[in-house]
């Protein structure tokens, strides 16, 4: 049995090595980079402070998603550059479980694949857990936003100085280079990537860009290692779980079914639209839509690894928290969604 376990964690390993990194996370993290070094601290809490205007904030934050179509890993570096440049811990908490939640893809390829009424149920669901998951962790933990010192903060290089469009059309093609990647449209990717090496040669210093090197690989040093370990342990729990018996005990809208549907899709890794053919085939051989849904909204922005980064990034406490309302969220939807809709 350990060598199966083992096995199985070798594979998720090889898994993810090769069908993941190239495309989604090495472009993310140079974003994250970008954010730290490019960005400066008034432009970050103008909208993800603890002191900006809520309704711009969240706003903000709960509709990346549908820009960025990002997986529960690759958000994890974008929002470890906006936590760590200074957003308040609501904004970037609805950032990052819109990131990967609100994908228009992954959406549209649901209502198709499996229905209109979970499409729609995901979409919606999906933008309100964003705007009460972050309201909910500003509410829990404002004492420790109005102590937060000034001085944590990321330094360094602002490019203030810069002309405003000559920034944002860097941060556009580097944006560009995830979406192209993550999607295989390489012609584009590679026009993406020269028009990077062009912008970077024409408006940013030799040094400006060593920075950015180096804040890039800060990232890398934080997140990578719990990121691995994590995929390693979930590819053995993937075998600890046989399908058949995640069938069994989701096969109604009880709320044993929809707490046991968030729970398991908390802790499987799911890549972007891998979710949905995987629950057309429990659909089909029994499982409740309600439970469904709850996978659907728990899921995608959950995962062992995800969770183990995001300790690193926040701490335990805001860890548990930012869990544990995605799970007990996802569980009433579903219990919803089931009882009045399915």
């Amino acid at each position: 049995m350990i060598t199966i376990l083992f096995h199985a964690g070798i594979q998720a390993f090889v898994e993810y090595l090769s069908g993941h990194v190239l495309a989604c996370l090495i472009p993310a993290f140079f974003i994250a980079g970008a954010i730290g070094v490019f960005v400066s601290q008034a432009s970050v809490l103008k909208y993800f402070g603890a002191g900006a205007r809520k309704i711009l904030s969240y706003s903000v934050a709960s509709i990346s998603g549908s820009i960025l179509a990002v997986c529960s890993y690759t958000v994890l570096p974008l929002f470890s550059g906006i936590y760590t440049r200074g957003a308040g811990i609501g904004p970037a908490t609805a950032f990052l479980y819109s990131g990967p939640a609100i994908n228009i893809l992954a959406i549209i390829y649901t209502a198709r694949l499996l229905g209109y009424d979970l499409g729609v149920a995901r979409a919606i669901g999906a933008v309100g857990f964003a705007f009460v998951i972050g309201l909910a962790m500003a509410f829990v933990f404002r004492g420790e936003e109005e102590e937060k010192p000034e001085g944590n903060i990321l330094v360094g290089l602002d490019a203030a100085g810069k002309s405003g469009w000559k920034v944002l059309t860097f941060f556009a093609i580097i944006v560009a280079i995830l979406i192209f990647a993550a999607n295989q449209y390489w012609a584009l990717t590679g026009l993406s990537l020269l028009a990077l090496g062009t912008s970077l040669s024409i408006w940013f210093n030799r040094e400006e860009i060593r920075e950015w090197m180096i804040a890039t690989w800060g990232f890398v040093k934080l997140i990578v290692p719990w990121l691995l370990a994590g995929i390693f342990v979930a590819g053995m729990i993937r075998v600890l779980l046989p399908q058949h018996i995640v069938r069994e005990w989701v096969g109604g809208n009880g709320v044993l079914a929809n707490l046991l549907a968030s729970i398991f899709g908390s802790l499987m890794y799911f890549a972007t639209l891998t979710e949905v053919p995987i629950l057309k085939t429990f659909l089909n051989l029994g499982m409740g839509k309600g439970p469904a849904l709850a996978l659907l909204l728990a899921g995608p922005a959950l995962s062992l690894p995800n969770m183990l980064v995001i300790r690193n990034v926040m701490g335990t406490k805001k860890t548990l928290w930012y869990v544990g309302l995605v799970i007990i969220m996802a569980t009433v939807s579903g219990m919803v969604f089931g009882k009045f809709c399915a």
